[in-house]
Order: C-alpha cells, then sequence, then structure tokens
C-alpha cells in the first residue's frame, strides 16, 4: 500500500500539472483507467486512487455512466490597489466563500513580526486560515496583530471571520497598508493545505496594515493560488515636471 500511495502521488502530481498548465482544459475528459494504466505503467487502483485525489481536491468531477472529467474552475478578479475582505471579493464573482480557521491563540512575538514594532515582550494573536471558493482552498494565511490592541475580553473560540472587522470593533480599524508580492514554490505544507502540487506556483503576499495614526495592526503573509485569480493593479501615468515641458 505505502508503494502504491507513492506511485499514486506522483501519478496525480502529473495530471495536475497537466490540469494546471492548460494541457487538459476544463470539461476535457481524463482518459479511462485502463488507458492512463497502460500510459503511465502502473495498476487500475493506482489510477483509482491519483483520480480520486484529483476529485477530492476539486480539479476533476465524475459524472455516472461517462467517465471523469476536468472541472470548470472560477477565476476571481484580485485587485491589489485596495485592502479588501477575500471572502466579499470571492463572492463577488459568484463563487461560495468560506473559510476554515486552522488555529487561533496568544503568543510571544518575535523577529517575524519586525513590521508591528513591538516592544520587548509583547503578545500577539496569532491566526492561520484557509479561504475557500466553491469549496476548493484558494488562500492559506497567516495574520499577526499585536494583542494589546485588541479587547481583553476576545473570545478565540468565537473569533470574528474577518479580522478587519475584530481590528474596527477594537478601535483600531485598519486605514492602508503596504504589500510586497513574490511568486513561490509551494512547500510540502503548502501544497497540502492548498490542495496543489509540491513546488507549484503561488502568489505569495506579506502585507502590513496600519490605522489612520500609522500605527501597525496587523501583519499578514498570504500564499495564493495562482489560477484562481486574475491579478490587477490599477496604475496612473506619472505627472512630468514643468522643467521637462518643451
Amino acid at each position: 500500500m505505502p508503494g502504491r500511495t507513492l506511485l499514486a502521488d506522483r501519478l496525480r502530481d502529473e495530471l495536475l500539472e497537466e490540469i494546471t498548465s492548460s494541457q487538459l482544459q476544463p470539461g476535457t475528459k481524463l482518459p479511462t483507467e485502463g488507458e492512463l494504466s497502460k500510459r503511465f505503467g502502473v495498476s487500475r487502483a493506482t489510477v483509482r486512487e491519483a483520480v480520486g485525489g484529483l476529485v477530492e481536491a476539486g480539479y476533476v468531477t465524475r459524472r455516472r455512466g461517462s467517465g471523469s472529467y476536468v472541472a470548470e474552475r472560477r477565476r476571481m478578479p484580485h485587485g491589489l490597489d485596495s485592502t479588501l475582505s477575500y471572502l466579499a471579493m470571492i463572492e463577488s464573482a459568484g463563487a461560495h466563500a468560506g473559510m476554515r480557521v486552522l488555529d487561533a491563540a496568544f503568543e510571544h512575538g518575535g523577529k517575524i513580526d519586525g513590521p508591528l514594532q513591538l516592544s520587548r515582550g509583547e503578545k500577539v494573536l496569532a491566526v492561520e486560515r484557509v479561504r475557500t471558493a466553491d469549496e476548493q482552498p484558494v488562500i492559506y494565511s497567516r495574520d499577526r496583530i499585536p494583542a494589546r490592541l485588541l479587547r481583553a475580553d476576545l473570545d478565540l473560540k468565537s473569533l470574528d471571520p474577518s479580522l478587519f472587522a475584530l481590528l474596527s470593533s477594537s478601535g483600531h480599524a485598519a486605514d492602508h497598508a503596504t504589500a510586497t508580492l513574490h511568486a513561490v514554490a509551494s512547500t510540502s505544507f503548502t501544497a497540502k493545505v492548498l490542495g496543489v502540487r509540491r513546488g507549484k506556483p503561488l502568489l505569495y503576499i506579506e502585507e502590513t496594515d496600519y490605522d489612520r495614526d500609522g500605527t501597525p495592526v496587523m501583519l499578514s503573509r498570504e500564499w495564493h493560488v495562482s489560477e484562481a485569480f486574475d491579478i490587477r493593479i490599477n496604475r496612473q501615468a506619472q505627472s512630468a515636471p514643468i522643467s521637462s515641458l518643451r
């Protein structure tokens, strides 16, 4: 079984690469178990396990009496020129938005919290979440908020799904932010959480939010499934200095 599972993981990753690179378009019928078994030199049971993993991750759908097909995956407009609620963005694209809180706890701040400008010994609220669109993971995030900015009676078991709303209700609404973007490869952990193959390119965003007074109120690190979003940035032409006008 362990050997078959390893082969199934490899086959799943190969099929996933063909799907995410558009070699297999949405709506395309997958080859039969027998055809895939012959092509990759594995047993039908291995093929069944690999395709089952793609079904669970939402990349493939099964139609009774017909076969397995590449699923339609909605792309959502992702504007980077303003802070936003990702749940609202997903809903506005016509998808059902969801979120799972993986962990929420108070812990001592460390070197990774530099942008929050913490004092020695300060604690932060650390939250790990996965946002979903139509039940499929699209964003994994790690958010950190200085504990001193939050209400003392905060109940982590009934945490507000919007950390922006939580900050606002605590008197420290986010007013503006700075962010950096990178293309990164998924690690074993982020691949598992987001249901993608290890090494797949993801959009990584690190953002620091500030209140109106310029106090850092939240540090976010986010990994976005690249094919789930169309990235949009609004840009303006810079006015030329008077001295350069002839």
